[in-house]
């Protein structure tokens, strides 16, 4: 009885609904429900109307999905072009990039990227590549000059012989510098040339240092064993020298030195010592823009030197752990001083000293970005601080000046690798 009920109920809401609305429809399905007598219709009518608004609901959430999904495809497609692009942007900056440009943060890199970089000049800009080379020609027509004043002195035929050889060629390559300056203002150099101009005039360079060097010999004889100087003509991170004793435990110290660069930007690391567990025990480092620094145990103080200007000038430093008051000498007279400078932190001993490179390792880890560019004379370490007239002495070269007594500068402690040359001393000659 109730179920017939239901069932004509149902049918008038049918008849009812399609009299109604079935203008505002195509194709119209319908679905009905039973209702009880007693049933209020009107909850009935609501009920049906929530599951058509719940299906609505639905189908207007999966279009939105399916939107989003569209645009995040978009996005990723746009994200990946916009990598690819930006590979592109590094690679060329990284070539494009100077020595100067390689690592921010004062200029000391983290441990552990060493590589061999003799192929790093071919990343410079031509340019400086050729200027490089000039100063390289440069130095060896001063050595040369050298040689002759020695030869004048022991008038021998096959010295002199030797000597006019060398200057040819030295005449040679510097026709070949001059040349290729020319063909890079007319604009004609390309990458190709550029290389194999650049490797025959590096080996020519190589072969006349060898033959520099055997004649430079000769004088080694005749010479005080601390009247000699280093040479580094090019910032490779495979030429250096290395001391041959360590330092002992330090509560203070005095470092002095001769140097004469004319590099840029910044003249490199004259000198380095590491320990186990601390590649910055003591560096003294100009790199990049930024200037020279003295670092003890990491910790930093910026120097008041300016000697990039080709000429020999006169440094020291000294240092003391109470406090870590620290002066800074140039050519004899005091630029600078400061305090706070890794306070009572005795130096370690049983480290490596190394003339030309910052150490990231002990022992290695060079950088040639931070590789040193130019000469080095009497380096001397005390374990004290040196009083303002001993620093004069030293500068002036006066028969005062004192040898370091922790290190003092001979060659039979100086080890020499990569091409480093030893040869006269001149800075003192030139004062007295």
């Amino acid at each position: 009885m109730l179920a017939g009920r239901a069932a004509r109920t149902c049918a008038l809401l049918a008849l009812w609904v399609l009299g109604s609305r079935a203008q505002d429809f195509g194709p119209t399905r319908f679905i009905c429900t039973s209702v009880p007598v007693d049933a209020d219709m009107c909850a009935a009518s609501v009920a049906a109307g929530g599951a058509e608004e719940l299906r609505s609901n639905v189908l207007q959430l999966r279009e939105t999905v399916l939107q989003q999904k569209e645009t995040i495809l978009s996005q990723k497609e746009t994200i990946r072009e916009l990598t690819t692009k930006l590979g592109r942007c590094e690679s060329q900056s990284t070539l494009d990039a100077g020595p100067g440009e390689a690592r921010a943060g004062g200029g000391r890199k983290q441990p552990g990227s060493s590589k061999n970089t003799m192929g790093d000049l071919s990343r410079t800009p031509a340019a400086e590549t050729l200027s490089q080379l000039g100063q390289t020609l440069q130095s060896l027509k001063t050595r040369l000059e050298n040689l002759e004043q020695y030869s004048r002195l022991n008038s021998s035929s096959q010295t002199n012989s030797l000597k006019d050889l060398l200057q040819s060629k030295i005449d040679d390559l510097e026709r070949q510098v001059l040349s290729r300056v020319n063909t890079l203002e007319e604009g004609k150099g390309g990458p190709k040339n550029d290389t194999e101009e650049r490797v025959k005039i590096e080996s020519a360079l190589t072969s006349l240092h060898q033959r520099i060097s055997e004649l430079e010999k000769g004088q080694k004889d005749n010479r005080p064993g601390d009247k000699f100087q280093l040479t580094f003509p090019l910032r490779t991170n495979y030429m250096y020298a290395k001391v041959r004793k360590s330092l002992p435990e330090m509560y203070a110290f005095t470092v002095c030195m001769w140097l004469k660069s004319s590099a840029a930007p910044g003249v490199g690391t004259p000198f380095s010592y590491a320990v186990p567990g601390q590649a910055n025990e003591l560096v003294l480092i100009e790199w990049g823009n930024n200037p020279m620094e003295i670092l003890i145990n990491d910790k930093v103080a910026k120097l008041p030197f300016v000697i990039n200007d080709g000429k020999w000038h006169h440094i020291c430093v000294t240092w003391t752990t109470r406090d870590g008051v620290w002066e800074a000498y140039q050519d004899g007279t005091q630029g600078g001083n400061g305090e706070n400078l890794a306070p009572y932190h005795p130096i370690k001993p049983q480290g490596v000293l190394v003339l030309g490179q910052e150490q990231d390792t002990l022992g290695g880890g060079f950088d040639a970005t931070q590789a040193f560019v130019g000469e080095l004379a009497h380096f001397n370490i005390w374990d004290r601080k040196l009083t303002p007239g001993e620093v004069y002495n030293l500068a002036t070269c006066s028969t005062k000046a004192l040898s370091g007594n922790v290190i003092a500068w001979a060659e039979s402690q100086i080890e020499i690798f990569g091409g480093a040359t030893k040869w006269t001393f001149e800075a003192c000659r030139q004062i007295n």
